[in-house]
């Protein structure tokens, strides 16, 4: 389990006895995209924290939990390290995540398929490749999937929806409850009601280092990544956007 857990809420003792009321539920922690090995460092112990207090009894990663910038068909700075450095760099930080949560859900993002689209580009045929779990040499608790559905809510990465209604979106089409994590720099959760039902669509944000140059290119984005994960508790029935405090106001350095 993580050690030195540095994040410490502070609650009142009406939001306390909210929390205790949930523990004993189905209660569900999402990590948002953590794009290892240019993970915030303080961003695993802050999951740890929060899904402790909510009692969770199961874990999802919401995927892009390596970055492969390496891999990428994008241009990238001649300064980040070969894909050989990067996946051993990425290899020793998941191996934390594997001692901190034992058993976790993945889904697959856009960064976690590069090497697969690699093998599509290069005409490489998927009998030759290694499972993703076979790749990060992952515990049994860990297992990789495009999709997971756990309490009628649908977890995925959201690869194709973005900007501030991409949640929201991806829930009416799934018609379903919908988490999602992908877009950075949105986070939170929107809900939807029928005659029939309510439903919810909920953007984990993610855990990335924003000072890393891997990110970069958002320089001069106006919008920034929006650090946090994501807990949905009560069965299914309510999705929570927990942002991570960074403890500044000026976020960035770039």
């Amino acid at each position: 389990m993580a050690k030195n857990i540095q994040f410490r809420p502070r609650l009142s003792k009406e939001e306390y006895e909210i929390l205790k009321s949930h523990r004993n539920n189905n209660n569900i922690g999402i990590i948002g995209d953590t794009h290892e090995p240019f993970c915030h460092k303080g961003y695993r112990d802050f999951c740890y924290e929060v899904f402790s207090r909510f009692g969770v009894s199961e874990i999802v990663h919401i995927g892009d939990e390596v970055d492969n910038a390496a891999l990428s068909y994008h241009e990238s700075m001649v300064e980040m390290p070969n894909a050989e450095n990067e996946s051993e760099q990425a290899q020793k930080a998941m191996e934390k995540w594997y001692e901190t949560f034992p058993d976790v859900k993945v889904c697959v993002g856009n960064h976690s398929a590069l090497p697969f689209r690699k093998a599509t580009t290069a005409g490489i045929p998927s009998k030759f490749l290694k499972t993703y779990e076979e790749i990060w040499k992952a515990p049994p608790g860990w297992k990789w999937d495009l999709a997971w559905e756990i309490d009628g809510v649908l977890y995925e990465h959201g690869t194709g929806s973005s900007g501030i209604s991409g949640a929201r979106n991806r829930a009416v089409a799934n018609r379903q409850s919908t988490v999602v994590g992908h877009s950075h720099s949105f986070a939170g959760v929107s809900y939807m009601a029928s005659r029939n039902d309510i439903i919810f669509g909920l953007n984990v944000g993610c855990g990335i280092d924003v000072d890393h140059m891997a990110f970069s290119y958002g320089k001069n984005f106006p919008k920034k990544p929006t650090l946090g994960c994501g807990v949905v508790i009560d069965g299914g029935r309510t999705g929570i956007f927990v942002p991570m405090d960074l403890g500044r106001r000026n976020l960035y350095k770039f």
